[in-house]
């Protein structure tokens, strides 16, 4: 079996990192880049950085910021805010990232999904799907949780995965923040569904959780913030759990 993955996640906002609740309420968090450099050397699997206003400012990424990051790490780095173009892409990889991860411009234009995907290989194109849970059934939304499509969640993970994702980000608006598990039944009904990695983010706020997730919820990575930034969990001491837990993980 392949080793789950830990993941933490910079949520960054005028060069700060910041974390909020059910994508409100935001608090600073500390510096990405010293941020950055700890997570390598505690052990994180991979990083993931979202500058999380780009595309509700209208505006690119944060490339400088982008760089310095890449300069801290020796894993896997991902980078996803504002990129809608096979340029933009190409810019970031340029700037250290290994991957990107696209959200409401994936949406917006499906199309680019598959572009980026014959370009740059899916192995670089994680869809990232924020999504909340209302009146019965998940409901996709864009602009960092701020507009709501209409579109269901599970069509249209399906239709990601066949344009050519290479993985899922799946974000539950309902758990963001919330320190209350992440939102393993739909994420074990996803994972049943399609063929690619899935990445659990929101909710996480006990080592339990991350246990739960991998095994509950089948997901393949789990993606926190809070639980790391502000040391609530140390990922060390997280895999070690998850190695008593016959959890399979990179130590």
């Amino acid at each position: 079996m392949l080793s789950k993955r830990i993941i933490p996640c910079l949520d960054v906002k005028d060069g700060r990192t910041v974390k909020g609740v059910n994508f409100v309420d935001l608090r600073d968090a500390g510096d990405a880049v010293e941020l950055a450099a700890y997570y390598a050397e505690q052990g994180a699997d991979e990083l993931v950085f979202l500058d999380i206003t780009a595309t509700h400012e209208k505006r690119k990424t944060l490339v400088d910021l982008v760089q310095k990051v890449a300069k801290e790490l020796n894993i896997p780095f991902t980078v996803g805010g504002g990129i809608s173009t096979p340029e933009d892409v190409g810019i970031l990889l340029n700037a250290g990232a290994d991957k990107v991860s696209i959200n409401s411009s994936a949406v917006r234009n499906p199309k680019l999904i598959s572009d980026l995907a014959s370009r740059f290989g899916s192995q670089c194109v994680v869809v990232a799907v924020d999504a909340r849970f209302a009146d019965g059934k998940w409901e996709v939304y864009l602009n960092g949780g701020r507009l709501a499509t209409g579109i269901d969640l599970f069509d249209w993970i399906l239709e990601a995965e066949r344009l050519g994702a290479g993985e899922i980000l799946f974000t539950s608006m309902n758990h963001d923040g919330t320190k209350n598990g992440f939102a393993n039944e739909t994420l074990a009904k996803l994972s049943e569904m399609i063929n690619i990695p899935i990445i659990a983010s929101g909710g996480a706020g006990n080592m339990e959780h991350f246990a739960d997730t991998f095994t509950e919820g089948k997901a393949d990575a789990a993606l926190a913030a809070s639980v790391f930034h502000f040391k609530e969990i140390e990922i060390p001491n997280l895999k070690k759990y998850l190695k008593s837990k016959d959890i399979p993980v990179r130590i």
